[in-house]
């Protein structure tokens, strides 16, 4: 594997980032690996290897960049505190529905623009609060990607006029969604009410619910469920490779 940090230039700013890569000369898939609202940690590190090894160029950016540069908490996060919950609200409160769509294409340019990235579809997965975001990534740039993923995504359905739900008209790609059966910020009626989205909307989606917390996929804390998690790394995978290899291109 080839692992650089690199900058991505996007309309607000700059955002730091991983890139990993197998160490081939072929063109391989991009998947954007969004992290979720603890930010880019080494766990993430570990997983955007862990998906390169199946051939993927893996880009993991550093989604608060307009707040901070990693690590973005600089204390131990728990979400009991009153501090940590603050510096929540300040990671996540500039990155809107729409910064999230001009982000989307900033990642998509600067992949497509390398050539060791194949020019067939590109792939995006996101956790916790970037579960969302993924969904806004394929709906901003329906053209490249042919492959979303949410694990324990949090308000993917809600009543607002900005309910991500809301965007799946203008996706085209094959959805996958990993439900916690436990989860305060996705609970069992709004699963339904979006699982009935999914369902309207016509595409090609999967949804299910795992028997775990949030935050299940992610090593490093309490939550963090091993056999779940291998398993929706699995799902994973199987829909990357499902989705983009069979039309990879050159």
């Amino acid at each position: 594997m080839i692992e650089q940090q690199v900058e991505v230039r996007t309309p607000d700013g700059v955002a730091d980032a991983l890139l990993v890569r197998p160490d081939s000369k072929d063109p391989s898939p991009a998947v954007i690996n969004l992290t979720d609202g603890l930010g880019f940690r080494p766990a993430f590190a570990d997983q955007s290897k862990r998906i390169a090894e199946h051939g993927y160029v893996v880009l993991t950016p550093n989604i608060f960049y307009r707040t901070s540069k990693v690590p973005v908490f600089p204390f131990q996060p728990d979400f009991q505190s009153e501090q940590t919950r603050q510096r929540f609200r300040e990671l996540t409160g500039p990155l809107t529905p729409d910064a999230m769509e001009r982000d989307a294409s900033a990642y998509v340019d600067f992949l497509a623009g390398k050539p060791f990235v194949g020019k067939g579809p590109m792939g995006v997965v996101g956790f916790c609060f970037a579960g969302q975001f993924a969904l806004r990534v394929a709906a901003a740039r329906p053209d490249r990607i042919g492959a979303a993923a949410s694990f324990h995504g949090g308000g993917l359905f809600t009543d607002a006029e900005t309910s991500p739900h809301r965007v799946l008209p203008r996706v085209k790609a094959r959805v996958y969604f990993g439900h916690a059966s436990n989860d305060q910020g996705m609970n069992a009626e709004a699963i339904e009410k979006f699982e009935k989205a999914l369902a309207d909307w016509g595409g090609e989606y999967e949804s299910e619910t795992y028997a775990a917390r949030h935050g299940w996929m992610i090593p490093g804390r309490e939550v963090y469920d091993p056999e779940n998690s291998s398993r929706g790394f699995e799902k994973l995978i199987e829909l990357l490779d499902d989705s983009l290899k069979s039309t990879a291109g050159v």
